[in-house]
């Protein structure tokens, strides 16, 4: 009797515990309830919003042109400081017309979109596409520019490398499409889209215009833009020894990684030594004989990853002067790559102004240790200025290297966060002394935009010094070289984007709030507002009955640091219901869950979830950038830490949401995520088993060991393997924990993932197997790090899980979302201009 009575209770309880599901099984979600959730998502709702300035650049005389769509049309200005005033550069529909007649392809005027525009002595030229169109100033008609002489590359790619493009960047999340790109001469068979990640042209324009550096059969070469003229300028590069090689293992181009001097006349450049790499092999889904994708992939703890040894070029002669140092680790002060802007241009390097010198900092494999060294270009010889040890890991800023080598005053700026606030520093190159302190105040200086040596000011980004905001908000100041002075020149309470002038005169001020849509300005550089460029139009979003996601502040599992964030709500919200709640995560530690703090109609597909009847948040956890160095570090500096994934904060927030808003149904928690966001889910649902019931695990990192050595190496150390065998990365390692998952748990994975392989889901996948654990997973075909033409399907098939195991509910067979190619249509235009 009394184990009888046991199991009814447990019975009765078990009833009770998912009687929200259960009366939720009652709905059958229609095409329409899904139709509705997709209004939300990007492609769909920017096209509801008007004068989204974009593509701001400045001309040589100093005026600011800029793009500014609106229904159904878009236009293009130019704004004068000098006069205040704004007035069209073109009629866009003249310009597109003689567009399409002069490039034999349709151009629509309302998706327009040029990559450059130079004012001419009878009109101006556009390029688009990589191709030069020179057009009459009443832009009634253009001609195209002949191409120039096109690189001959070779049959084989240097290091059996992917195509260029078909790499993938960290962006995280299926918005990032890897669309194939279309012929520029004739009108492509299918939608496609401008090229992201480094697809992007395999040479590099000298600042003359007049060469072209590029890589042939693993040696630098450079093409005379004028004649098409090649000439080789090293000749001992050799498989995996190669000159200027594009290849940190996650991501790899064909394109070459140098900087010029400023005078055209040197390369500095490194010859990358990856003979003793480990590789990474890849193998297409295909009918007949598939392709194997290999590559040099050096995995965090191997004995041997690649070196780089320094050079510099002199490009007439074709001399070459080798560095007088051992080869550097490849690595950077800033992400774990030589170059941190998406293969263009290599980071940590700057040639003095007449190029006879040249600084450079070496990174330790831990990323601790930091020399700012000086070499002189014609003797190699090396000189050690300055040493930075940090006790967890260097950054030099936040999305940008930001110190500089001044010597025509024999001074440098270096960045460090060693008062626990990232800040800028004056040092004596001769004797490696620092002079002052620059920057002050709480709040990280983010990026230094601008430094004026003439009159000794630094204009820089920085986050979290102004009180009683939200600390992620950037705003712009300027600050003398001695310290004094520090001035805000962005005053409006919200998050501020910049693009200053070449000369730092004047800035574009774009700035908005997640609640409140963008003004942009044009302003000098003490912040006085010189113009209004625009402001965004949210009207026609509005009337479609749109709404902002609301700022959340909660406390971390320490119970008193404050962790901030949004929450979407249904448009169609009824505080007298119950919700389950899905948390969208990104564990770090380059950045947090929720990213920009500025306007955005969409955010992924946050408000497109929330509409079938879910609360979705995202948090900003401990071990994220923006706020101070300790918070960086905390829980995200060991291994151990690091498999945390700040999932230990996601939980502390959500359940205090639950306590402040009734209407949260904290016993119907879900959870997902993309990439290190996916290696965070599968650790929720095995860590907080009772917590999370559903996580939706996307091209996780599940298992750093079996990810490039350079991102968790510099994070959370190196592997260190006791004298018993025990690892120090065993702690991160998802597989271990398998034995915990009680809850529903989807895993997806691209099959031709080359950032994260699809190995780090596969080791998963057998210990849930050999575990005896039911688990669904989606392998798509093809795909690399973001799921290209099958982004819409997995997101349609994410709605479904959520639907059918979350909210108990029943979801429409196989709904069809916009397809692939409507998509991109919808953002670039019929043709992907």
């Amino acid at each position: 009797m009394i184990v009888h009575k046991i199991s009814l209770f447990a019975a009765v309880a078990t009833f009770l515990s998912t009687a929200p599901a259960l009366l939720n099984a009652q709905r059958a979600y229609t095409a329409q309830d899904y139709a509705q959730a997709e209004r939300w998502m990007g492609y769909n709702a920017n096209q509801l919003v008007d004068h989204t300035v974009s593509d701001v650049k400045y001309l040589s005389d100093g005026r600011v042109f800029f793009r500014d769509p609106a229904a159904g049309t878009v236009a293009f200005r130019i704004a004068d400081a000098r006069t205040g005033k704004t007035e069209d550069a073109f009629n866009t529909a003249k310009l597109a017309a003689a567009l399409t007649k002069a490039s034999g392809r349709e151009i629509d005027a309302a998706h327009l979109r040029v990559e450059n525009y130079t004012p001419e002595a009878k009109g101006f030229a556009v390029t688009m596409r990589s191709e030069t169109f020179h057009c009459a100033a009443n832009a009634e008609s253009c001609t195209l520019e002949p191409p120039q002489h096109p690189v001959q590359r070779p049959e084989q790619k240097p290091n059996a490398q992917p195509p260029a493009g078909l790499s993938s960047t960290q962006a995280g999340g299926n918005a990032q499409m890897n669309a194939q790109q279309g012929t520029q001469n004739q009108r492509p068979a299918r939608a496609t889209r401008p090229p992201v990640g480094r697809s992007r042209a395999p040479f590099d324009v000298s600042p003359d215009k007049k060469l072209a550096a590029f890589i042939r059969d693993n040696n630098l070469w450079v093409r005379v833009e004028a004649t098409g003229e090649e000439r080789q300028l090293t000749t001992d590069g050799i498989k995996d020894y190669g000159y200027a090689t594009d290849n940190a293992g996650w991501t790899h181009s064909d394109a070459p990684i140098l900087i010029w001097s400023p005078d055209s006349k040197k390369i500095a450049t490194f010859q990358q030594d990856q003979r003793k790499d480990g590789m990474m092999y890849l193998v297409s889904v295909t009918n007949r004989h598939p392709t194997l994708e290999a590559w040099r992939y050096p995995l965090l703890g191997d004995k041997d990853i690649t070196k780089i040894e320094r050079v510099v070029i002199d490009v007439e002669s074709g001399k070459m002067v080798r560095f007088k140092m051992p080869p550097d680790e490849h690595r950077s002060t800033l992400c774990d790559d030589v170059s941190c802007r998406g293969g263009s241009g290599w980071d940590d390097v700057e040639f003095s102004p007449d190029g006879k010198t040249i600084a450079f900092v070496s990174t330790s494999r831990d990323h601790k240790d930091e020399w700012l060294r000086v070499a002189n270009t014609e003797t190699g010889d090396v000189r050690t200025v300055y040493h930075e040890h940090v006790p967890t890991y260097y950054e030099s800023g936040q999305g940008k290297v930001n110190w500089r080598y001044l010597p025509a005053t024999n001074e440098l700026l270096w960045y460090s966060e060693r008062s626990d606030w990232g800040q800028m520093y004056l040092y004596d190159l001769a004797t490696g002394q620092v002079k002052n302190q620059i920057t002050h105040g709480d709040g990280p200086v983010n990026q230094v935009l601008h430094v004026d040596e003439k009159n000794r000011v630094l204009y820089f980004l920085a986050t979290g010094k102004e009180k009683d905001q939200d600390p992620y908000f950037t705003h712009y100041y300027r600050v003398n070289f001695d310290g004094s002075n520090q001035q805000l020149l962005t005053p409006e309470n919200a998050d501020h984007a910049i693009t200053p002038s070449p000369d730092g005169s004047t800035f574009v001020d774009v700035y908005s709030t997640r609640e409140t849509p963008e003004t942009a300005v044009l302003r000098d550089n003490t912040g006085k507002v010189i113009a209004t460029l625009a402001h965004q139009d949210i009207s026609r979003l509005l009337a479609a009955g749109w709404k902002p996601p609301t700022p959340i502040k909660v406390n971390a599992r320490d119970g008193k640091t404050p962790l901030y964030g949004f929450l979407w709500k249904p448009t169609n919200f009824d505080a007298s219901k119950k919700y389950p709640i899905v948390d969208y995560v990104y564990p770090g530690p380059q950045i947090g869950s929720c990213s920009s703090r500025s306007f955005s109609a969409a955010s992924g597909d946050d408000q497109a979830l929330a509409e079938l009847g879910f609360v979705v948040v995202c948090i900003d956890g401990m071990g994220t950038p923006f706020r101070s160095k300790s918070f960086h570090d905390v829980h995200a500096d060991t291994p151990a830490e690091m498999g945390e994934a700040t999932i230990p904060d996601q939980v502390a927030g959500i359940k205090q949401l639950a306590v402040e808003n009734p209407w949260i149904d904290i016993t119907r928690v879900g959870i997902w995520g993309h990439s290190g966001g996916g290696n965070a889910t599968a650790s929720a649902m095995f860590h907080y088993p009772d917590f999370f019931k559903v996580g939706w695990s996307e091209s996780g990192n599940h298992d750093n060991r079996d990810y490039e050595d350079d991102w968790d190496e510099k994070y959370a150390g190196l592997e260190v393997i006791g004298p018993n065998g025990e690892d120090n990365y065993e702690a991160q390692a998802n597989q271990d924990y398998v034995a915990n998952l009680k809850g529903h748990l989807m895993l997806v994975h691209g099959t031709m993932d080359d950032n994260v392989p699809p190995n780090n889901t596969l080791t998963l996948v057998l210990a849930l197997m050999n575990a005896n654990k039911t688990f669904d997973m989606l392998m798509v075909p093809n795909a690399h790090h973001g799921y290209g033409e099958q982004a819409q399907y997995i997101t349609r098939r994410r709605w479904d899980y959520f639907v059918h195991h979350l909210a108990g509910g029943i979801p429409p067979e196989n709904y069809q979302m916009k397809s692939y190619d409507d998509v991109i249509r919808a953002m670039y235009g019929p043709n992907g201009d």
